[in-house]
């Protein structure tokens, strides 16, 4: 499917799981149109995947109320200068990757110029701010989910969505197995393994880091021969790690390894679900956002892996509740490997992962996007 003229593409991802999707996305786009050509905001991965950055996702990723406020002026000043170079460069088609605060502004104010827009990795409507589904009908050309539920709960309010699976699904091909890692990080395969996964943000980690620490200081006591690996990227820094910390900056390497996870809510729970690896979730908020919270948000769970699950399949420890000793009651009968709980969660979770579809998810989305593109 060679198009004689190069489709321009604008596509803005504001975090850091938005970067690694826009990069595989940008990958299978040019796998059908090579000559395509792509600028816009994203990070690292984008980057290396041939896009002209505009805007670092490290100016772009804030996660809350009250810090949304505190950033609002660059914020503003960023969305500006994004409509201004839209108008400018009049891309064949804007691909939009989750991040719903800025990109549905930005969809909503370029309506006008008539530039089909893609949304891939929908905004979560259906757990607050259901009044977003109106702008996305006035504004979307085509819409991708990535969660089972979703496509019926966005058909049922009148947005066509098209669900080809959820990308962690693909097969990955991972140079290294346990025991090839094992050996690099000095782990003895006779004793448990604790993967920590805090975070991607900055601001995740400063609420999420000392709890962490606490809880394995907790787990040592009764398991003294735990090990601890963290699962950190490079794009946020951790302080007061431990000495006999292992550190590695894959995360799925991380989760593949692991006897169970103490992990963040958000797609990091997915990639345990998928590795059928049990875990124990946990968040924190600022104490504004999170009073905010309670009174908009309006799902049952905060984890992904419950929601697709309709059950609480995983534990979740939420703000206040998200304490050391109760959070190492879990986590010590996960690490059992002959117990009843972590059994009956790796079954459910087995679950989940069938509920995720077949690998292939990026190249569809592409084919779909570019066929899009070219007609019109």
């Amino acid at each position: 499917m060679e198009n004689k003229t190069p489709l321009k593409f604008f596509m803005i991802a504001g975090e850091p799981s938005g970067d690694l999707h826009g990069a595989k996305l940008i990958n299978a786009i040019k796998s059908i149109e090579k000559n395509s050509s792509f600028m816009g905001h994203g990070g690292d991965l984008m980057s290396k995947e041939g896009m002209k950055i505009i805007e670092h996702i490290n100016n772009l990723s804030i996660m809350g109320f009250k810090e949304v406020i505190m950033h609002l002026p660059r914020i503003l000043n960023i969305f500006n200068k994004t409509i201004h170079l839209i108008q400018k460069v009049k891309p064949d088609r804007i691909i939009l990757i989750d991040y719903p605060g800025f990109n549905l502004k930005i969809a909503k104010k370029i309506r006008r110029l008539k530039i089909p827009i893609s949304y891939f990795i929908l905004p979560q409507a259906w757990a607050w701010k259901s009044s977003r589904v109106k702008v996305m009908k006035q504004t979307l050309d085509q819409s991708f989910s990535i969660f089972p539920f979703e496509k019926k709960w966005y058909q049922s309010k009148g947005l066509p969505v098209k669900y080809f699976g959820h990308p962690f699904i693909e097969d990955e091909h991972v140079n290294e197995n346990t025991k090839q890692f094992y050996k690099r990080h000095n782990l003895n395969s006779n004793y448990p393994l604790l993967t920590l996964l805090p975070g991607s943000r900055q601001q995740e980690i400063n609420r999420h880091w000392p709890i962490f620490v606490k809880t394995t200081e907790l787990i040592k006591k009764k398991y003294p021969n735990i090990q601890i690996l963290l699962a950190k990227s490079d794009n946020v820094i951790i302080q007061n790690i431990p000495q006999n910390y292992k550190i590695e900056k894959n995360s799925r390497k991380a989760i593949l390894a692991a006897s169970a996870t103490l992990v963040a809510s958000g797609t990091a729970t997915l990639e345990c679900a998928i590795a059928n690896t049990p875990m124990v979730v946990c968040y924190k908020l600022s104490t504004i956002s999170w009073l905010i919270s309670q009174y908009l948000i309006k799902i049952k769970f905060i984890s992904i892996v419950n929601l697709i699950a309709e059950k609480k399949i995983v534990p979740e420890f939420l703000q206040s509740d998200m304490d050391p000793e109760k959070i190492q009651n879990n986590l010590i009968k996960l690490l059992d490997i002959n117990s009843t709980k972590r059994n009956t969660m790796i079954q459910n979770l087995e679950k989940v992962k069938k509920q995720l579809g077949s690998p292939g998810v990026y190249k569809k989305i592409a084919e779909s996007i570019v066929k899009k593109t070219m007609k019109n």
